[in-house]
């Protein structure tokens, strides 16, 4: 690399650093609401029970139709009927809560005169259920609250039942959804998205594939680790960082093997919030920013594009952030206290890469072209360097080198049979 190249990058990074470390303190002083959780098996009806009596005049459920073709729905629906409370279900939510399908759901909001909103899923749905919130309340359209604080008014009230332990979405200040037009993912965030309440029912959860739950575990670890690493961490963001990749390490390996083990799965749910409170405060960095424009480009999903890029990027960023990386290694109990800093960094970023492979999930991402790598990282370092607190900065073409390491490798040419 040339001189003025590397004097470049050393200007761009003191400035960029400068400036994020300006806006934490900023964001600091910005109070961030907590739901009031209920927890445990049965939860959700327990939600459902508790809405009746805030006297709605109609919920919509926002869900997608998996969720609502397996029953999901029952407890909460069934609570809020013996409640008196009406509701509609909207259960058209898709991958990556796509622009058009969120203008209907406020359509169907405005038509059955509803008033509040129940988010019950996973990030799709959580995510399509903010944005329609405070675009009926805002009398916007979706694409005009992309960005921070973009609504006068505050949402209709939200509620939340998570169905997968990773988006952490029940406790975060954003909603990410994405534009068919130009394949790229947007981030709409407000203090006030963050649900009025929220019910962590493990029961809900038992019926995952092993790849959602492996994939969404993986998101909840990234959404940790970023948080805890970070330029805006602070004392509290540490506390819930640190209990979630504990947490994690000790039963993510379970509820992938053992699905219907409650205790597992309701463990991995609060690990899920904890990392939500974590990451709303302390924000996250390059591996959401590489993710995310891999789901825009592919609809790659957001948790399997973290955990592809998580080892890579903690291993850029390692000569910055040794000691914190020591600190996750023992929290996670792949290494020991008094052990070399510099050790204990490397124990747990490879046990990231042994997660992964327990998890089965894959080292490279088959719809990942070479020819689209330059835009993706340019469009990642963009995120990255406006938006995230990232305690090492990197250039595009640094960013390319990483997405490429995620390149589906040709395959091994077979040898011709000899002839007898």
């Amino acid at each position: 690399m040339e001189m003025p190249s590397i004097v470049g990058d050393v200007v761009r990074s003191v400035g960029l650093s400068t400036a994020m470390r300006a806006a934490g303190v900023v964001t600091g002083m910005l109070p961030i609401p907590q739901p009031l959780l209920l927890v445990g098996p049965g939860s959700s009806a327990r939600l459902g029970q508790t809405l009746c009596s805030f006297r709605h005049r109609k919920i919509l459920i926002v869900t997608d139709r998996i969720i609502a073709g397996m029953g999901l729905l029952e407890p909460l629906t069934s609570a809020l009927s013996a409640g008196g409370t009406r509701y509609a279900v909207f259960d058209a939510v898709t991958a990556d809560a796509p622009i058009p399908l969120i203008e209907k759901g406020i359509a169907r909001f405005e038509k059955e005169g509803c008033d509040a909103i129940v988010a019950f899923g996973g990030g799709s749905p959580m995510d399509a259920a903010k944005t329609i919130a405070l675009a009926v309340a805002n009398r916007k359209h979706p694409r005009q609250l992309v960005g921070y604080f973009r609504g006068r008014r505050a949402p209709v009230p939200i509620y939340a039942v998570p169905t997968t332990a990773g988006t952490g979405s029940e406790v975060t200040v954003a909603a990410v959804v994405s534009d068919p037009q130009t394949n790229r993912k947007l981030v709409i965030a407000d203090t006030r998205l963050v649900p009025a309440m929220a019910a962590l029912d493990p029961a809900l959860m038992t019926g995952l594939p092993r790849p959602v739950t492996a994939a969404t575990g993986m998101d909840a670890l990234t959404h940790a680790v970023e948080a805890f690493v970070g330029q805006w961490a602070t004392a509290h963001t540490d506390r819930m960082a640190l209990a979630a990749v504990g947490m994690i390490y000790d039963n993510l390996r379970l509820a992938y093997r053992s699905g219907k083990n409650l205790a597992a799965r309701e463990q991995m749910a609060l690990a899920s919030t904890y990392a939500g409170l974590a990451f709303t405060r302390a924000n996250v960095g390059y591996v959401h920013a590489i993710a995310h424009q891999l789901g825009g480009k592919y609809h790659t999903p957001h948790g399997l594009a973290n955990a592809i890029m998580l080892p890579h990027v903690l291993r850029f960023l390692s000569p910055a952030i040794t000691r914190k990386l020591a600190v996750l290694a023992v929290r996670a109990q792949v290494g020991k206290e008094g052990e070399r800093p510099a050790a204990l960094a490397r124990k747990f970023i490879d046990s990231v890469d042994a997660l992964n492979r327990d998890l089965g999930i894959p080292t490279q991402l088959d719809a990942l072209r070479e020819e689209d790598i330059p835009a993706l990282a340019k469009a990642a370092c963009w995120e990255a360097d406006t938006n995230y607190p990232v305690p090492r900065y990197m250039s595009p073409e640094i960013c390319a080198r990483l997405i490429r390491q995620a390149l589906p490798q040709p395959a091994a040419p077979r040898k011709a049979r000899s002839g007898r």
